[in-house]
């Protein structure tokens, strides 16, 4: 018997790639930006069509600090901040989903990664099959024998699935090893610091001859590398605290169970009016196409 199948996607992370994916500026004849929008749903579509899954449920990160923040003050502190014509849309992505009768999921002090890196587990707890759909390569230390990864590489069109074995063709590490892999050697993208001096490839080194961090560490005398061994002992609570910075929490307080999460019938009055509103005047008709057949 086959596995049943959970979806669960990174909501803010394929509404920014939405955003940026689609070039031309959509908007409505009063000018509402509907790019992001429009991608979304076409995603959402397309997923439900080729996937079928038995579940599916969608993540976003809330406003306001983070655990993380408050552990390093300057986490993420480089990244530009959600563009205007992004955020104006991010309630209507919100409301689409409602029409589709999937939930969505939020929680103060913590990231849509921590509650897709939850419920994936708890998916795998109960014997389900879990595909996270994002474009945050952080996603990939998640993946396991019956977790995979769907990564957006350009756009939201273009996707690539990540099992264990192609993680580690990949990375060159296995899932379990890429938040030690970034307590070394940082991640500029988060502004997660690491150890400076250790790229990915020292890094991958030093795992692959000792393991874990905390191995690592604890071994640091075995280390050939005079300057690496040095680098190590200086930075080692930099590198214990950016691995801590890199750890999907899968413990988030937040209340579900997996059957809440069931397929079910679009709310067609309420997609239909919402498409209406934003000026999408083909898309009900595909989507029917699609989830009809």
């Amino acid at each position: 018997m086959d596995k049943k199948k959970l979806i669960i996607i990174d909501g803010n992370s394929l509404a920014n790639r939405a955003f940026y994916a689609i070039r031309t500026m959509l908007t409505t004849k009063d000018g509402d930006p509907t790019n992001a929008v429009y991608g979304f749903a076409n995603m959402l579509v397309r997923l439900m069509d080729e996937e079928k899954p038995d579940m599916i449920a969608v993540a976003f990160d809330k406003s306001g600090p983070t655990f993380r923040h408050i552990e390093y003050e300057d986490y993420k502190a480089t990244r530009k901040g959600m563009p205007d014509e992004l955020r104006f849309q991010m309630p209507f992505i919100k409301e689409l989903l409602s029409a589709f009768r999937i939930p969505s999921m939020e929680i103060d002090g913590y990231e849509a990664d921590d509650i897709i890196g939850t419920v994936a587990k708890k998916s795998e707890e109960e014997g389900y099959e879990c595909l996270i759909i994002t474009g945050d390569k952080d996603t990939l230390q998640l993946v396991s024998d019956s977790t995979l990864a769907m990564l957006t590489k350009r756009g939201i069109s273009n996707m690539e699935v990540y099992d264990v074995k192609s993680v580690e063709e990949h990375l060159g590490i296995s899932p379990q090893y890429v938040t030690d892999m970034k307590g070394l050697a940082g991640d500029a993208s988060d502004n997660i610091p690491g150890v400076p001096g250790i790229g990915p490839k020292t890094a991958i080194r030093l795992i692959k001859t000792l393991g874990f961090l905390e191995d690592i560490l604890d071994n640091i005398d075995n280390i050939k590398s005079t300057r690496t061994k040095n680098l190590l002992r200086k930075y080692g609570d930099q590198a214990r605290l950016s691995k801590r910075l890199a750890t999907i929490n899968r413990e988030v307080p937040i209340e579900f169970k997996l059957d809440e999460f069931n397929v079910k019938e679009p709310d067609w009055f309420a997609l239909a009016k919402l498409l209406e509103r934003l000026e999408f005047k083909t898309l009900m008709k595909r989507i029917k196409e699609r989830l009809c057949d």
